[in-house]
């Protein structure tokens, strides 16, 4: 009976021990499937279906590719967040990347006259140091501000000739921005006038390698016109504008519509300015072209709102009489016309003129009548002083009955020629003529607003002036290759000589040193290498330590006379470059020489050739010591 009981008390523990193991297996595949169900959907619903889900017991399981490591980590949290995190177990792998593409190299200048700022990312290979030196030698270095950053990566093509351009015109532009590319730069600019935009725009032009792109916006304030003038002819040489002011560029279009409609062929010159006397200015000046083309010749000449108009000799008076009185009557408010009809003159009459003449060569001859001595005299030393004495010669007549203000005209018109650089003046009882050649282009306008204030209102002038590029002294600039020339010129005659055995030039060569500095002046910002060589006297170290010293003493001569040095560079060669034999004391004396040479993009063969010493190295033994002391 006992064994029975116990028998059941085994058999229910076993039972119940079965129906125990049979439940935890069921709970554990329902938890498995589950969590994997749950994480599975969580991720399919996040857009990661790249990834595999797998429950193994109580641990959950993630593998596949994530795009990214950011992606992969999304998994996990987003799987950490379906089940316990420390039941996910992390499989995964990130898909391969594409090397990282260089940054995109980048810089922006900017120069006030609060000093020079520079940001931007450059390449690593950029220095630096050379753009804040070269800044700090422009402004002084407090008042450079450095935020550039620098990559690791190779530079792109292009940027370094893109970056030196840049420091270029940075030198040469007071109040200006650059923004740098590669390959590309823009820069925007402001001027203190036309002929400085003109100017700065010609350097830069010459200056930009033919590789790059430049895109130059340089703003120049309107010019203040006093007297606000203008003046246009007809006759039988056709139609032109001596001198043409505009207030507005719509005004500008409308005054050269007129002119065009009068005759004028090609393209003609107007400025727009300020100091106009009417905003009407426009109407009034294309009334009084129109007036004289219905004429059929004649000019017209404004100087603020008086308008004076002369008619050809010979034009029919009662036809003169009906245009005038039209016009008259259609002018603007403010105007006020002046018109003259002059009368045919007598061919058989005497000529009253004075003439004075003006060479290419700067030489002046006075010649026709003056009224008395005194007159000859002012005239004479009137034209002195503005030509020079050496280059004056008077042999004008005196006569009576000249008209009273017949000496004032003939000093306006010796100013007026003293504007040109070759031409001729013609002073006449009725006219000023001046005729000549300049490279102003703006000379037409000048004498025309000279004559209109001097001769007073109803004054008649005619102005013959051409513009010629060659006289132009902002296009007539020499290139690099003909500032090379005229250095080389300058050295076939003299040496740059230095004190023996040391780099202080000695005082015979500060002529040659002043006369290359004027070359360079004209010549502006021109990439040049200061060359320094030496003969082969001394140890050959201290020959190029020498020679670098030499070079950078001519440097800073340079420096001291002004000239803008910032393309300039100083390399010293030493014995390494011998121009003749140094066995004889000729040869020596030859290799021992300063060199000019324009930095090109290709070696040339040519070099400018600058004398040098009498020293050259010093040397720590006595036999070279002595060899110094003969250089």
């Amino acid at each position: 009976m006992r064994l029975s009981a116990l028998l059941i008390v085994a058999i229910t523990f076993t039972a119940a021990a079965v129906v125990s193991l049979v439940a935890a297996n069921f709970s554990v595949k329902l938890i498995e499937e589950n969590s994997e169900i749950g994480v599975r959907d969580a991720l399919d619903e996040a857009g990661m279906t790249w990834a595999e889900v797998q429950a193994d017991g109580l641990q959950v399981i993630l593998a596949g590719i994530a795009p990214t490591e950011a992606v992969r980590f999304r998994a996990l949290s987003t799987a950490g967040s379906m089940v316990d995190a420390a039941r996910v177990i992390d499989e995964m792998e990130v898909e391969a990347q594409a090397d990282i593409a260089p940054p995109r190299f980048s810089a922006e200048v900017l120069r006030n006259d609060s000093g020079i700022s520079i940001i931007g990312l450059v390449p690593a290979t950029t220095s630096r140091e050379d753009a804040i030196e070269r800044f700090t030698d422009i402004v002084g270095d407090t008042r450079v501000t450095d935020l550039l950053e620098s990559a690791d990566y190779p530079a792109p093509r292009d940027w370094d000739d893109a970056f030196a351009f840049a420091l270029t015109a940075m030198a040469e532009l007071p109040r200006a921005k650059a923004s740098v590319e590669a390959g590309r730069v823009s820069i925007t600019a402001i001027a203190d006038s036309v002929e400085d935009k003109m100017q700065m725009e010609a350097r830069l032009n010459r200056a930009t390698p033919p590789n790059l792109s430049v895109r130059l916006d340089i703003a120049a304030p309107r010019p203040v016109i006093t007297p606000f003038s203008l003046r246009f002819q007809l006759d039988e040489d056709g139609a032109k504008f001596d001198a043409c002011s505009a207030d507005t560029e719509e005004a500008r279009v409308r005054i050269l519509a007129a002119g065009t409609r009068a005759g004028i062929t090609g393209t003609a010159r107007c400025v727009v300015g300020m100091g106009v006397p009417s905003p009407n200015w426009s109407e009034a000046v294309a009334q009084s072209i129109d007036a004289v083309a219905r004429l059929e010749g004649g000019t017209v000449t404004f100087a603020d709102a008086d308008i004076t108009l002369v008619a050809l000799p010979g034009t029919e008076q009662g036809k003169f009489d009906d245009i005038v009185g039209e016009l008259e009557n259609n002018l603007p408010d403010v105007f006020a016309l002046r018109a003259k009809l002059p009368k045919v003159e007598d061919p058989n009459a005497g000529p009253q003129e004075f003439l004075a003449t003006l060479s290419a060569e700067g030489d002046v001859e006075l010649r026709g009548r003056l009224a008395d001595a005194a007159s000859r005299e002012l005239a004479d030393s009137y034209a002195k002083a503005r030509f020079g004495s050496a280059k004056v010669k008077t042999a004008a007549r005196l006569v009576e009955g000249l008209p009273g203000n017949w000496t004032p005209r003939v000093l306006t018109g010796l100013e007026a020629l003293s504007m040109l650089n070759n031409g001729s003046l013609k002073v006449t009882p009725d006219a000023v003529a001046v005729k000549g050649e300049t490279g102003n282009p703006n000379a037409s306008a000048e004498i025309t607003a000279l004559l209109s204030e001097r001769l007073g209102d109803g004054s008649d002038y005619d102005i013959s002036v051409r513009y010629l590029e060659k006289l132009d002294p902002v296009l007539g600039l020499p290139t690099p290759d003909e500032c090379e020339a005229e250095i080389g010129a300058v050295l076939e005659l003299g040496k740059i000589s230095f004190e023996p055995g040391s780099a202080t030039i000695d005082a015979s060569a500060l002529v040659v040193m002043d006369q290359i500095a004027g070359i360079l002046k004209r010549c502006g910002d021109i990439p040049l290498e200061i060359q320094g060589h030496t003969d082969s006297q001394g140890r050959e170290s201290m020959n190029l330590e020498l020679s670098q010293s030499r070079a950078e003493s001519v440097l800073n001569e340079l420096r001291a006379r002004r000239v803008l040095t910032g393309s300039f560079t100083a390399k010293g060669y030493g014995e390494v470059t011998p121009i003749a034999d140094n066995k004889s004391e000729e040869g020596r004396e030859a290799n021992r020489r300063i060199e000019f040479r324009l930095i090109r993009e290709e070696p040339v063969e040519t070099a400018l050739e600058n004398a040098d010493d009498t020293g050259d190295n010093s040397d720590e033994t006595a036999q070279e010591g002595s060899d110094n002391e003969q250089n």
